[in-house]
């Protein structure tokens, strides 16, 4: 082979041949040499050394996301030494070891997309696992459709990541799935609260220009609208605004006593102290993408008491991993044990993700076979630590849904502030352990 190409005087690589073929600049003629030569790497192919299976991972480890990523090392070390990744994958009569290659997005669309192709075309991913709002979802999963890399996301809004990227009802990516819930959810988990306080049933809605917000604004609102309550939508405002004294002065002027968003964290939190301070008080807010983990509370202090928001995994879920067996309790326990920081629902997604890859990878007869891997990801059912995921459910091709329930957080014992269930409409599974309180008390 490399007398050949000292012939023909090439120097084309494999990672040159990988760039090119995903600027999609790549002749067929050239394309078929390349492949006849062993350089192969186009979509659908596998691009992973013989007999490595490597499994690409990006979250936002740091920037205003950070938080979604708190619990991410831990939980990549615990999958490490699960017995499938530190003895490899076994499929039919043989092993695969595994390899896993962790990228920070910084919190930056743009990073993200640049951390995937270094993924694809330095690292020759075989599948990329990503987490954590659309600013980190989106581009990955992008980049991925077009390179023929199979992509599994989680923690974003379903409706964010598919409409949000361009598709219709019924349309399907070729290689992008991903599991989380979605708006109906969001009503599922958010509306018997509002029902169960009585309010006039005008909703404040902060919802920003990007992804996340134009998402909540033309599909929320009308489901808001549907359930016999009032929307006043505060406006589509840039993201890391400061000052929010209009959008305040509208809410107030509504009387909107319940309040709805989802925002970055950073925003709301500078939303929030303004209210109060301008004297706006709903008498029950339920937050979305904000207040999801415990660091984001210690910036409010008791102004973040009896804030809702939806919970999607915690230790109160009564389910188990099918890569260490250990319940949701222990991962959360085990994560307070070694970080001595507080649990987060991260934790449980995460590990999902690498769950769902190690079980569409050996349920195939080559799971370096792409194109097997990825079909194998749209049909896949099983049970794992965050309960059932079941991707031939739909509600559209390529995405799994589940079932948050709704929390409160109050002053707590071991932390400054706990997650307490207050409603559990959409999750039987998952017990109460609190009741619902104004959060305005």
């Amino acid at each position: 082979m490399s007398e050949l190409e000292d012939r023909l005087n090439l120097s084309i690589t494999r990672r040159t041949a990988l760039k090119v073929a995903g600027a999609g600049a790549l002749s067929l003629s050239a394309a078929a040499f390349l492949e006849a030569c062993g350089l192969g790497g186009l979509k659908g192919t596998s691009s992973g050394s013989a007999g490595t299976i490597t499994i690409g991972y990006v979250s936002p480890q740091t920037g205003p996301l950070a938080g979604f990523a708190t619990g991410d090392n831990y939980v990549i070390n615990g999958v490490r030494g699960s017995d499938p990744y530190k003895n490899g994958f076994k499929v039919g009569s043989k092993t695969y070891n595994v390899n896993i290659v962790v990228k920070d997005s910084q919190s930056d669309p743009n990073r993200a997309s640049q951390v995937a192709r270094e993924l694809i075309l330095n690292d020759n991913a075989d599948i990329v696992l990503c987490s954590s709002t659309p600013e980190v979802t989106n581009p990955v999963a992008d980049v991925c459709e077009a390179n023929g890399v199979p992509n599994v996301a989680t923690i974003v809004p379903w409706e964010s990541w598919y409409f949000g990227r361009g598709k219709k009802p019924g349309e399907k990516f070729n290689w992008n799935t991903m599991f989380f819930f979605g708006l109906n959810e969001f009503k599922g988990c958010f509306f018997p609260m509002w029902d169960r306080m009585n309010t006039n049933k005008v909703v404040a809605g902060m919802y920003p220009n990007d992804a996340d917000g134009n998402a909540f604004r033309g599909n929320f609102i009308p489901l808001v609208t549907g359930g016999g309550f009032k929307m006043v939508d505060g406006g589509a405002y840039t993201d890391l605004t400061s000052d929010y004294t209009s959008m305040i002065s509208k809410f107030k002027a509504a009387d909107a006593q319940l309040f709805s968003n989802c925002p970055l964290p950073p925003d709301f939190n500078t939303f929030w102290k303004q209210a109060a301070q301008q004297g706006y008080k709903p008498k029950l807010a339920t937050v979305a993408k904000v207040l999801l983990f415990p660091a984001d509370t210690t910036a409010l202090g008791d102004l973040v008491t009896n804030i809702a928001t939806d919970c999607w995994w915690s230790p109160f879920h009564p389910y188990h991993s099918t890569l260490t067996g250990q319940t949701a309790k222990q991962l959360a326990d085990g994560f307070e044990s070694s970080s001595g920081q507080q649990w987060l629902s991260s934790l449980g997604s995460v590990h999902s993700l690498f769950e769902v890859a190690h079980a569409a990878m050996t349920s195939v007869d080559n799971p370096k076979d792409k194109s097997q891997v990825m079909s194998k990801l749209q049909a896949l059912s099983y049970t794992g630590i965050s309960g059932t995921l079941d991707w031939t459910k739909g509600p559209m091709p390529g995405v799994a849904i589940q079932q948050p329930v709704g929390v409160q957080w109050r002053k707590g014992t071991k932390y400054p502030y706990s997650m307490v269930v207050v409603d559990n409409a959409l999750n039987k599974d998952v017990p109460t352990n609190g009741d619902l309180l104004p959060t305005n008390a």
